[in-house]
């Protein structure tokens, strides 16, 4: 029943994406490719840490290297866009191997340490190199054609793209987690020692989960770096890590649909919470409501807060077990 009730939203979840450029006068088609774009982030740290049980402090190395590579190399290069969409995704699956090698050699604090002190360093990387662009970042990176025949300079062309690569993403979650693979990565995460005495090579498993997900969060950013055409200091820096383990508890680790959810709220506010204050200023004329756009991470924070001390499964996982208590 919980499967088909995933399967049922997902559906529901993908219709919607697919009618929502009919309202364009309602949603901004490059805000919606954004929120595509974290939530994708978000289904691949959720796939490393609600599932496998694995705390990482350092995917925004993922997210970032892999938007500088594709922005380098579409603008750089002269490479078409999926050319340099592989080459990013490639790029972080890689770096998600050599992390994963040295990291999954250790658990629990140690090693989300671990990952993140090799996220800075690639942090440092971004600063330093000179084709990252330094404080400025890769700016201008040409959306160029898809397959050499769709222009993606519209908004409309690039976002069924996006949704596409979102679509593909989000299945291999879903098909991973709901996979003889997937049962061994819970088991692990449930009881470490019992799947070692049952002959299962545990690092081998967790180091496969860690290059998905980390081949994923570098898909992800690559495809931001195509649509908002700039590759910055901001992906990569240890606040993006803390921003997707925020989205992951939010909307629900260990849920299919929580990660998007809890990207849906975290990004929907930081763009959207700036335009609420000034209404409930104009309605209400207390202008201290239009300083709540400025506070975009007090308000963020405070509604973590609220969830972790009443839905301590996430907006998801409770919604979930409401259904089960009712049904």
């Amino acid at each position: 029943m919980r499967l088909n009730a995933n399967a049922v939203s997902s559906l529901v979840l993908f219709a919607l994406l697919l009618l929502a450029p009919l309202a364009r006068e309602a949603v901004y088609p490059v805000f919606l490719m954004k929120l595509m774009c974290f939530a994708l982030f978000a289904c691949a740290f959720n796939l490393l840490l609600g599932y496998a049980g694995l705390l990482s402090f350092g995917h925004a190395a993922f997210l970032g290297s892999a938007g500088y590579v594709t922005g380098y190399a579409i603008k750089g290069w002269g490479l078409p866009f999926e050319v340099g969409l592989l080459a990013g995704t490639a790029t972080a699956a890689a770096l998600g191997y050599l992390f994963g090698s040295l990291a999954i050699r250790r658990s629990g604090i140690y090693f989300a340490m671990i990952t993140l002190a090799l996220a800075q360093m690639v942090f440092f990387l971004a600063v330093q190199m000179p084709f990252t662009g330094g404080e400025d970042g890769l700016q201008g990176i040409p959306r160029g054609k898809l397959l050499g025949m769709v222009d993606l300079k519209n908004d409309i062309s690039l976002y069924y793209v996006v949704l596409a690569i979102f679509a593909f993403g989000f299945w291999l979650v879903y098909r991973t987690i709901h996979s003889p693979f997937g049962q061994v990565l819970k088991a692990i995460r449930e009881n470490e020692p019992r799947a070692v005495s049952l002959g299962y090579d545990v690092e081998r498993y967790k180091l496969v989960a860690f290059v998905i997900s980390a081949g994923l969060a570098g898909l992800a950013g690559a495809t931001k770096s195509v649509v908002l055409q700039l590759a910055s200091l901001t992906d990569v820096h240890w606040h993006m890590s803390g921003s997707v383990v925020l989205m992951t508890l939010l909307g629900g680790m260990g849920t299919v649909l929580g990660p998007v959810v809890g990207a849906a709220t975290v990004i929907g506010l930081e763009n959207k919470l700036g335009d609420i204050g000034d209404w409930l200023a104009q309605a209400s004329g207390v202008e201290v409501f239009s300083k709540i756009g400025e506070s975009v991470t007090v308000v963020t924070g405070l509604i973590f807060v609220i969830c972790v001390l009443v839905f301590r499964r996430g907006i998801v996982g409770e919604l979930q077990a409401l259904w089960k208590r009712m049904f």
